[in-house]
């Protein structure tokens, strides 16, 4: 079994039995060797953008929230934070970063009610083989209108998957505000072959 994450191994991920498999086998060694060992500092970046943009948007969900890399730079929020490895969220629980830690599928019905959070957030869980935009109307409907989103991406996934199209179509019926996109670090002092890559955040609110 891998013990140390390896992005090109998670970039080949295929649905989410493959997803709980190996963010459960990388839970223990993910914050020392992909999060400090790779300089990965879009979880940083994607939580200074909620928080510049936020007014009234607690609680918040924290989705794909892992070990609860994003929710360290909201320790002064309640969030929430939902996975699909119970092996991540005990390193998240370890750290006391969340009010609530929620085992879950974003590909199926939340078993949660209507209109409770204020606020989305996500790093790391909109990109290959992952989580598409099919999550996005039961996200809506967990949310109440003004909540702010800021879910992170990258360009090969906003056209590969969908995002873009799934995006406009709830924009057009007057679901979602526009959305604008902020192009973010998603390493920083690093030296290996994914160093340069750029990230996107996508930042809209529930109408």
């Amino acid at each position: 079994m891998p013990t140390d994450y390896d992005l090109d191994k998670a970039y080949e991920i295929d649905g989410p039995e493959d997803a709980k498999r190996l963010y459960g086998n990388w839970a223990a060694s993910y914050d020392d060797s992909f999060g400090e060992g790779w300089g990965y500092v879009a979880p940083r970046e994607i939580a200074h953008i909620f928080l510049s943009d936020m007014r009234e948007n607690q609680p918040v969900l924290d989705i794909g929230a892992g070990t609860g890399l994003v929710a360290e730079h909201l320790r002064d929020l309640t969030v929430d934070g939902i996975d699909i490895a119970p092996e991540m969220l005990a390193r998240a629980e370890a750290k006391g970063l969340y009010r609530r830690r929620i085992l879950g599928d974003l590909t199926q019905t939340l078993q949660m009610p209507d209109g409770v959070y204020g606020g989305v957030v996500s790093c790391g869980t909109f990109t290959h083989g992952h989580v598409g935009p099919v999550c996005l109307p039961e996200l809506l409907r967990v949310t109440r209108a003004g909540a702010l989103f800021a879910c992170g991406t990258i360009p090969a996934v906003l056209d590969g998957m969908g995002f873009g199209s799934a995006l406009a179509t709830l924009v057009a019926q007057g679901a979602i505000t526009p959305v604008t996109f902020r192009e973010i670090a998603i390493y920083e002092g690093a030296d290996h072959p994914h160093k340069d890559d750029r990230g996107l955040v996508m930042v809209f609110r529930k109408l």
